[in-house]
């Protein structure tokens, strides 16, 4: 029934005229949002299976796509103009998220039109022609030599398994990694004896980074004297070497909150989080001489800008450069 047909139909009683408009319009809406559910677990299942994706992305796609789909609001995907589209970001920044995490979603949403036109949804992507907003690049919260020092004693032996929060710690600031890695590690990753742990990355990507005598010395520790027990509170045992007080793998979550406690006793700052630790890696790295692409391998970047933002944060070695070579130091 078309809108004409429905206005010849009602047109004596308004009451019932809006109400077919109703009878029309909802049943489309109900429809456009079983198209667009349908349309996001096939993209959620194509990253995964086809692009390869780490869990941790797919998941932040998914996320990004939930909201994006809140603000729909039942519209057709296929029926979106660039006007329309250009009031999303709008939206989110009413939704009080930072600019960093507005042009993560537009990413999102550009990755998943790009899949539509793909599946022959769409002829144009009109997502491409939404521009993003130019970020500042913040300079990231490093520890000095002495705080990690503090941070990495901080777990005493009146707190509950604190061999295993000690090797947590260790692990983050020997090893560079991302707290994701750190929580999926297993035991085979570490090879105390060669001093060295297996990182898989994003895309699983795998990597070997160094690990120093101290936190081969906490993961030890922590193997021998509180693992065997924490694997016990759980059948099956999980595979994961670092275990919650139930037995299974430690979360992501729950090793922030645990960073966060520890940086609370020492004094550290309250931005701290466990990326602060893979900065403070990379930055004590450089500044001891480590060449730039050697840290490139150790954090796993895929490009070397992105490690190049380190070299920006060690002011006290630009000075000694600037002294040594400027004529007029």
């Amino acid at each position: 029934m078309d809108d004409t047909s429905i206005k010849g139909t009602f047109a004596g009683n308004p009451r019932e005229f809006l109400m077919g408009i109703r009878k029309v319009i909802q049943p489309r809406r109900t429809a456009a949002r079983e198209n667009a559910r349908r349309w996001r677990e096939s993209f959620v299942r194509y990253l995964r299976s086809e692009c390869h994706l780490a869990e941790n992305t797919v998941v932040a796609y998914d996320r990004d796509l939930r909201r994006f789909f809140t603000w729909l609001e039942g519209r057709r995907v296929e029926g979106l103009t660039i006007g329309q589209l250009s009031q999303y970001p709008a939206w989110l920044l009413d939704q009080q998220l930072a600019a960093a995490s507005v042009s993560r979603h537009l990413v999102s949403l550009k990755m998943f039109f790009r899949y539509l036109q793909l599946e022959g949804v769409l002829k144009e992507n009109q997502a491409e022609l939404l521009g993003t907003q130019k970020l500042w690049q913040r300079v990231p919260v490093v520890l000095s030599s002495d705080e990690v020092n503090a941070l990495l004693a901080a777990p005493k032996k009146f707190d509950l398994w604190w061999q295993r929060d000690r090797a947590v710690l260790e692990l983050l600031y020997a090893t560079g990694c991302r707290v994701s890695e750190l929580s999926r590690l297993r035991p085979r990753d570490v090879h105390l004896k060669d001093r060295h742990c297996l990182c898989h990355g994003k895309g699983d990507k795998q990597r070997l980074v160094p690990l120093g005598g101290p936190a081969a010395a906490a993961v030890s520790n922590y193997l021998e004297r509180e693992r065997p027990a924490l694997a016990k509170r759980r059948k099956p045992p999980s595979e994961f070497l670092l275990l919650s007080s139930r037995g299974r793998r430690l979360r992501r979550e729950r090793i922030w909150e645990l960073l966060k406690s520890y940086a609370a006793r020492v004094g550290c700052a309250e931005e701290l989080s466990p990326h602060s630790l893979r900065h403070s890696f990379a930055t004590h790295l450089l500044a001891g001489g480590a060449d730039l692409r050697q840290v490139q391998e150790m954090l796993g970047h895929a490009s070397i800008a992105t490690t190049q933002i380190y070299t920006h944060v060690d002011h006290t070695q630009l000075k000694k450069v600037h002294d040594a070579f400027h004529p007029r130091a």
